[in-house]
């Protein structure tokens, strides 16, 4: 894999930096004030030939993504796409979609995300459990902790629906019984994730050059 050295534009302290280290995808997040009401502000970069996060479904919060390096590739909804750097894509809240990097260029995103809801948080917790286990193989009762507490705003699509409704809080049962909530030291342990960081100052929005909406 090459040597991933570029960074998201913006290292400021008001950022939170997560990083995953199975496939070096970085994202930087903060809340904010746009155009007059409260969204997460994201920036980050995908190593080439590398997958993002696996097929999901934010229930409340829509997602917008602007290129401004590399080849963003998106599933949603079943249909492909591909979006060139100064392009955006608008990612509807209750979507089914992935995304990718397929191209030899690192992948570097801006973009926001509205309403925030718990989107920070699932994020922060996500990445800490995905770092705490071998690649394509997150822990299983933290994953299904991680599923459960999140099920009313946030999904991972890994199988039928009703399949997850069973096998998820099954999982968290065993888990309870075997110990592995105990404290506050295990993987995405909800009492050590916070919100993201507010930013000090609001700034301008950019103005993508053309936008590309799946609602």
């Amino acid at each position: 894999m090459a040597t991933v050295e570029a960074r998201p534009t913006d290292t400021s302290r008001e950022w939170r930096t997560l990083v995953n280290r199975h496939t070096g995808e970085q994202l930087e997040l903060r809340r904010a004030v746009r155009d007059g009401a409260p969204c997460l502000e994201l920036k980050g970069l995908l190593p080439p030939r590398q997958e993002g996060p696996p097929l999901h479904v934010h229930y409340q919060t829509h997602e917008e993504f602007h290129v401004t390096a590399g080849t963003l590739s998106v599933e949603m909804d079943g249909r492909q796409h591909r979006f060139e750097p100064g392009s955006t894509a608008l990612l509807p809240a209750g979507s089914a979609h992935r995304w990718w990097n397929a191209g030899d260029e690192i992948l570097v995103l801006e973009g926001r995300a509205w309403p925030v809801v718990d989107l920070d948080v699932y994020f922060a917790a996500a990445f800490e459990v995905l770092n705490s286990g071998p690649a394509n193989r997150p822990p299983l009762f933290y994953m299904a902790h991680l599923a459960w507490r999140h099920r009313k705003t946030q999904t991972v699509l890994i199988g039928p629906r009703w399949v997850q409704a069973i096998l998820v809080p099954a999982a968290v049962l065993v888990g309870t019984v075997l110990g592995r909530y105990r404290g506050t030291e295990w993987p995405g342990c909800p009492a050590r994730i916070s919100p993201a960081p507010v930013a000090s100052e609001p700034g301008e929005r950019r103005k993508p050059r053309s936008t590309a909406s799946f609602a």
